[in-house]
């Protein structure tokens, strides 16, 4: 048997992967799109393919689902499960369910766990196994966490999840696997690079299946959970009401300075979206820096208010509709606009504020002390970390200000676009003496002739 066609479109910035499956006849198959469609569009365009079935296996809580784009835009059917029933047009599927597709056919399996509601697809290609969409249930070392939905259902779910990934063991050990989360994804519970995978590699080498019965299998989830965005616990809900289309987006509303003056003055926040070296050059007082990255939807919808309006400033290399799109897929559709002009054009009418963007061997080179900041994830900061640092999630930093020594301060990430983001956070609280590491903790340790300690 031939393999089928399937391509994998991945967004390494939330970590997520839509398949799009050439069904053989001119029709396209897309399993767990995101809202911004354009690139899975433009495959199979390239293909000469029309997408006319687009299918889901749970209702997302990191992005919002783009199967209703796809059903307005390109006509496509809707399938996604019954339980958890969404407002909008679907073909429903229960446990054993199938649909065909000409010489395929696409069965529906029970794997609750990551979600209540959650099925995984069987494909079939002329009645021989191809391989298994497994969504948020068996991932690539792993299996999706079960914290989404309430502290209560927690570990019922996490039990739901053992007995589902049992069953999904019962497919040959050379079905391959092809999961919706990944490297990248806070909806998964490890940090595996690989995006598919198959039943006997699991088998084998997956943690989460070498541990003895269902009660450890709990444990050893459970502990493996990191910290998530809070837009996750509101997203699931958009998904199921079926989120607004957007077609084709016509960029940001230019508005002058004066006009994001009087926005800021009646509680817009500004999200300036150049690169880290820029906004500590020049930006507007309070602004958050967030830069234009693959992480920008995820850290955007973790940082800002989703009940205020928000104004963005970027440079004149950077696409609008990249800001509109990767806000859409995480839910934020009423932008007030952008800078018109950029910085420059605030420059000549207000004052703007200023950070600093300092090397290892400078930071080290201070006569004060500063406290060390280090805003990774907590495993991040487990793996290697500078001697005396604080560790506050860059996503926790606004509710923990306060806990910080008084003083000067340096902070640090892995590269420096997240320590950027926590310095404007800073800032905005009223810290001065803040300096930003362009760098890793690693390299100031080594110009500090300081220790980097692991493990701990």
């Amino acid at each position: 048997m031939t393999a089928p066609r399937l391509i994998s479109v991945v967004d390494e910035g939330l970590g997520n992967s839509t398949y799009l499956l050439d069904l053989g006849d001119g029709r396209a198959l897309v399993v767990d799109p995101e809202r911004d469609v354009r690139r899975v569009r433009a495959e199979a365009c390239a293909l000469g393919l029309r997408i006319a079935f687009a299918a889901e296996t749970h209702l997302h809580a990191d992005f919002i689902s783009g199967v209703q784009e796809l059903a307005e835009t390109e006509g496509a059917e809707v399938l996604a499960p019954e339980v958890g029933f969404r407002a909008f047009t679907q073909i429903t599927l229960n446990d054993g369910d199938a649909v065909g597709f000409g010489r395929f056919v696409l069965r529906a399996l029970a794997t609750p766990g990551h979600s209540p509601e959650h099925l995984s697809y069987l494909l079939y290609d002329d009645d021989q196994l191809a391989g298994v969409f497994t969504g948020g249930s068996l991932m690539v070392g792993t299996a999706g966490r079960t914290d989404l939905v309430s502290a209560e259902m927690t570990v019922p779910l996490a039990r739901a999840q053992y007995r589902s990934l049992q069953v999904l063991m019962e497919l040959p050990d050379d079905t391959p696997v092809w999961p919706t989360h990944g490297a990248g994804s806070f909806c998964s519970a490890g940090t595996a690079t690989e995006r598919t995978t198959t039943i006997g590699k699991e088998r084998r080498e997956n943690p989460l299946l070498q541990v003895d019965g269902e009660d450890a299998f709990v444990a050893a989830l459970l502990g493996s959970l990191g910290t998530f965005p809070d837009y996750f616990l509101r997203l699931g809900e958009v998904n199921r009401e079926g989120p607004a289309v957007v077609g084709a987006p016509a960029g940001l509303a230019p508005l002058t300075a004066g006009k994001v003056r009087a926005l800021i003055d009646q509680g817009a926040q500004v999200v300036d979206v150049r690169q880290p070296s820029d906004f500590a050059a020049s930006h507007i007082p309070g602004s958050l820096s967030i830069a234009l990255r693959p992480a920008f939807a995820t850290w955007l919808g973790w940082l800002i208010d989703a009940n205020r309006p928000v104004v963005f400033v970027r440079s004149v290399d950077q696409e609008p509709n990249d800001i509109v799109w990767a806000a859409a897929n995480v839910g934020f559709d009423r932008l007030a606009g952008e800078l018109s002009g950029g910085i420059a054009a605030w420059n000549r009418e207000s004052k703007s504020a200023k950070l600093t963007f300092a090397t290892a061997a400078r930071v080290a080179k201070r006569s004060v002390g500063p406290t060390s900041l280090d805003i990774r994830q907590s495993w991040e900061f487990t793996a290697g970390h500078l001697a005396g640092a604080y560790n506050v999630e860059l996503g926790n930093l606004s509710a923990r200000v306060a806990e910080l020594p008084a003083g000067p301060v340096v902070v640090m990430c892995g590269h420096g676009e997240r320590a950027m983001s926590a310095a404007s956070i800073l800032a905005r609280a009223g810290r001065r003496d803040i300096a930003v590491l362009n760098g890793s903790p690693s390299q100031l340790a080594r110009a500090a002739q300081s220790t980097l300690h692991t493990g701990s």
